[in-house]
């Protein structure tokens, strides 16, 4: 399983960075922050959190690729 992120979508908000650590991260890019991938593929045991992530997301700027 992977997450993609539509960062034309995203604002950054961090709400996924809290869900899901291990996997998503926020770097300061041009005086901006951006959300970007820790990891290419989510972890099985992750699974369930990166599905309750993805849902959470205020701007659905999160995706599942299976």
């Amino acid at each position: 399983m992977k997450i993609v992120i539509d960062k034309m979508a995203c604002e950054a908000n961090g709400i996924c960075v809290d869900l899901l650590p291990e996997v998503l991260e926020l770097i300061e890019e041009e005086d901006e922050d951006v959300l970007r991938l820790r990891l290419a593929v989510v972890p099985a045991k992750l699974e369930d959190q990166a599905r309750k992530t993805v849902r959470a997301c205020p701007r659905q700027a999160l995706s599942i690729e299976e």
